[in-house]
């Protein structure tokens, strides 16, 4: 398994502007490359790469492996696999992310299946094993009662798709530099099996709770689904978003645009306050990156308040109007 000793990302993008969840595998991937010496790499593969390279330096790439080819222009899976499996195989990094988002989860297996590398899917924690320079990679396991930590002794590389909103961006500067390799791939006896005929935008009027710096979540402790009123008074206040447990969305007490968790939405809000909220693993997955969390909860043993900055013990009917009020009072 001699391997350079780097760590690539894969700079997924469309229609020239990289997906948000690039910022956030190469700020993680600083931290994994401080610790294991390794460098950090991006991997771009577009019709015309250089307008994002400087986005890419500036989150930390040391080196932009550069991959340019009109068949790139729209995402197709079979040629960009081409792409990623080509490199991996001539220049052998040690460790791949990808973003685990719908370009990432059709890559990233199909890449593992062409050069029998392993592949851990959905992880919401990395970290650098120095003493067997193994990457452990941390998911939710058996319906997202355990967190396990997987690891990849025996292939190289070693690869994971991430969940976005799981780490912070965290730009190292406005004009860094770094080495771009201009590398070629044949795409000619690629065999399309799928085109894109027509791409349509819908616009749908449902929350963004990706986008939201507050974000106001109900459970079933708020007893009943017309009681999500008072979840989206406070969320109103503070001009943010209104989320919920999976168990309010099974319930049919709301939709399920607005789940937080493993199988819902993943959120990195500056403020998440969690109302009614035990605190199950598979919820704490989807927003435990929080900088600040508030929990309000009438069971002072509720596993929520384990991971809360703040917790408030008492019934949330009686606390988030009078929260609601003190907030108004404040910003008048």
């Amino acid at each position: 398994m001699s391997t350079k000793k780097e760590i690539w990302v894969y700079a997924e993008q469309e229609n020239g502007k990289l997906a948000g969840v690039v910022f956030e595998l190469l700020s993680e991937g600083r931290k994994l490359a401080e610790k294991s010496g390794y460098t950090l790499c991006a991997l771009l593969a577009s019709a015309d790469g250089k307008p994002m390279h400087q986005e890419l330096f500036n989150y930390g790439a040391q080196k932009v492996y550069n991959v340019e080819d009109p068949k790139l222009d729209i995402y197709q899976n079979d040629y960009v696999a081409k792409v990623v499996d080509t490199l991996l195989k001539s220049e052998e990094p040690e460790i791949v992310l990808y973003g685990a988002t719908t370009i990432g989860r059709s890559l990233a297996p199909t890449v593992a299946v062409m050069g029998w590398a392993g592949l851990t899917a959905d992880c919401t924690e990395l970290d650098f094993d120095t003493e067997r320079n193994i990457l452990l990679q941390t998911r939710p396991a058996f319906g997202g009662n355990i967190m396990a930590t997987i690891i990849c002794p025996d292939h190289r590389p070693q690869m994971s798709t991430v969940r976005s909103n799981v780490f912070k961006k965290e730009k190292v500067g406005e004009s860094e530099t770094g080495e771009v390799i201009d590398l070629s791939v044949d795409l000619s006896g690629v065999r399309e099996r799928m085109k894109r005929v027509e791409s349509v935008v819908e616009q749908v009027n449902t929350v963004d709770l990706k986008a939201a710096d507050f974000i106001v979540s109900g459970g079933r402790g708020i007893g009943d689904p017309k009681n999500f009123d008072i979840i989206e008074s406070l969320a109103n206040t503070l001009g943010g978003a209104v989320g919920a447990s999976r168990a309010t969305v099974d319930a049919g007490w709301i939709s399920h645009h607005h789940q937080v968790g493993q199988t819902g939405k993943t959120v990195c809000p500056l403020i998440y306050v969690a109302c009614g909220i035990s605190g199950a693993i598979q919820h704490l997955a989807g927003m435990q990156s929080a900088d600040l969390i508030i929990a309000i909860n009438k069971d002072p043993d509720a596993p929520i308040f384990d991971v809360a900055d703040f917790g408030l013990v008492g019934d949330l009917h009686q606390v988030v109007p009078e929260l609601n009020k003190q907030i108004t009072a404040l910003k008048s």
